[in-house]
């Protein structure tokens, strides 16, 4: 039997020389080939053509959960951080100049999304998001090592003593997800969300002299203007803005400088405030120093409160899809009082079925956006003591629902609600039947009067203007302005006796 290399001993190890495997040329023939590297617990087989090393390769290891990795948005900002503190270390000479600007070109390269293939450690890892933060580390070290003549795994960089310098998981992973979540807020979201806004403000002045019967319970109600039921909408949709608005100064309070447990051991006093202030100028989003560092890592209720912004923008465009959905149902046997823009087939059976599948794919969005609420909730106060441990799964939620209510909401605008239209002779046409326009009559011949008007048309299938002329409730003229349409949508134009509603 063949016997199998022995490891080799811990120790000091080489600078600039890389270990391969034996049999290395069978290796690459399979393409295989590794390289050895080393952590604090010995060595490990690497593939050879990895920026990553032994802790990434340990990750890979023992978390084969998902198929879930960290968003771009995580990574991007890892290499911010990194690429900011190398420019500090080297400004508070800690770093060697030489050192410092092959880590900041290396972290460029991960900034502008060059290495994303090198980040292959799952989302449920440990809960400190140590595991990518050495990730990054490693793949910094070993991409710098290389830019200066030195090979992959050499340690010519060094991912702890250098690349992560003055940092540690425990505050770069909260201050990455802050940083990630602001760019993608200000990036994405809040442009997203305003071309929604001005969407359905536009249709709100287009259908404003459209009448239609309201509903309430599902039931008909007085009448309103299409346009006021949109004007709603994109009311909903600018208190949305507000309110995500609002969590961008909770997010902008970074962790970075707490270190391990809040106290800022092993980092230089002033590393923190010169690697946010460079954060700030690259991101222009407003980033600030925890004012507490023991706050800032041992909970994340930053995180919480943004995702509540988040889910409530969920549940606005939840309803405005669904309300959408059933203003277009038809064309003959629903609603119909709107038009939706037809994108596709909607039926493998049925020809010439059309569905409203673009409301319903933003309705799917907001399903999936309270649900990774829950999730963020749940973490969020599974803390313990001077860290909350559930950090990668916040940051794949919270980044998820950021980038698909973006998503969600562009595409809402873009292919469904800019193309709608109006259906006027569909909304007239249900006016004159319906049963709630007797409530106008109600100031003046009462609400029990009012009601058998009501219940002898719907009796007699007659409408409510037919029963009062016939009854004789009022004179003539004085129905027609009660039962006008219109008027009832503007109860404070002249001419009228002022009413109550209910």
């Amino acid at each position: 039997m063949k016997k199998k290399p022995r490891s080799k001993p811990a120790g000091k190890p080489s600078q600039g020389k890389v270990i391969y495997l034996p049999d290395q040329a069978s290796q690459k023939a399979a393409g295989r080939m590794t390289r050895l590297e080393r952590d604090s617990m010995g060595e490990l087989p690497v593939p050879a053509d990895a920026y990553y090393g032994a802790q990434t390769a340990r990750a890979i290891e023992n978390f084969p959960i998902s198929s879930l990795r960290l968003p771009r948005a995580l990574i991007r900002a890892l290499g911010l951080i990194k690429w900011a503190a190398a420019c500090v270390n080297m400004e508070l000479g800690l770093l060697d100049s030489k050192i410092s600007k092959a880590i900041q070109r290396a972290a460029q390269e991960v900034i502008d999304g060059r290495l994303d293939e090198q980040f292959p450690v799952d989302v449920f890892q440990t809960g400190s998001g140590t595991s990518s933060n050495m990730n990054v580390n490693e793949v910094i070290a070993n991409r710098a090592a290389e830019l200066l003549g030195g090979e992959r795994g050499s340690k010519l960089v060094h991912p702890n003593d250098q690349v992560n310098l003055g940092q540690s998981s425990n505050d770069v992973i909260p201050t990455a997800i802050h940083v990630a979540a602001l760019e993608q807020i200000d990036g994405a979201m809040l442009p997203a969300l305003k071309r929604l806004w001005r969407a359905l403000a536009a249709k709100a002045e287009e259908f404003d002299d459209v009448v239609k019967i309201g509903r309430t319970h599902l039931q008909e109600a007085t009448p309103v203007r299409l346009g006021q039921e949109f004007s709603a909408y994109a009311r909903q949709i600018e208190l949305g803005m507000q309110r995500v608005e609002r969590v961008r100064a909770s997010l902008g309070e970074l962790a970075l400088g707490g270190t391990a447990v809040g106290t800022g051991l092993n980092t230089h006093p002033e590393f923190a405030k010169r690697v946010i202030a460079l954060l700030a100028r690259e991101t222009r989003c407003p980033l600030q120093e925890a004012k507490n560092h023991f706050e800032a890592q041992a909970a994340q209720d930053a995180l919480v409160e943004a995702s509540g912004a988040l889910r409530t923008v969920a549940v606005s465009l939840m309803k405005i899809a669904n309300d959408i959905r059933w203003l277009g149902s038809g064309p003959r046997c629903g609603l119909g009082e709107i038009l939706l823009p037809e994108t596709q087939p909607g039926s493998s059976i049925m020809p010439g079925k059309v569905n409203p599948v673009i409301a319903e794919a933003a309705m799917m969005v907001a399903v999936q956006v309270m649900g990774n609420d829950t999730a963020i909730m749940v973490a969020g106060q599974a803390g313990n003591f001077e860290l909350l441990a559930m950090l990668p799964v916040m940051a794949h939620n919270l980044l998820q629902s950021i980038a698909l209510l973006a998503r969600a909401a562009e595409n809402f605008a873009a292919r469904c609600v800019e193309d709608l239209r109006a259906n006027p002779e569909r909304c007239q046409a249900a006016i004159e039947q319906s049963l709630a326009m007797c409530t106008a009559l109600t100031p003046e011949i009462g609400y029990d009067a009012a009601a058998e008007i009501a219940k002898e048309a719907y009796r007699t299938g007659k409408t409510v203007r037919e029963v009062a002329l016939e009854k004789k409730v009022l004179p003539v003229e004085r129905l027609d302005y009660l039962l006008d349409p219109w008027r009832m949508t503007e109860p404070g134009l002249p001419g009228g006796k002022p009413g109550s509603a209910g």
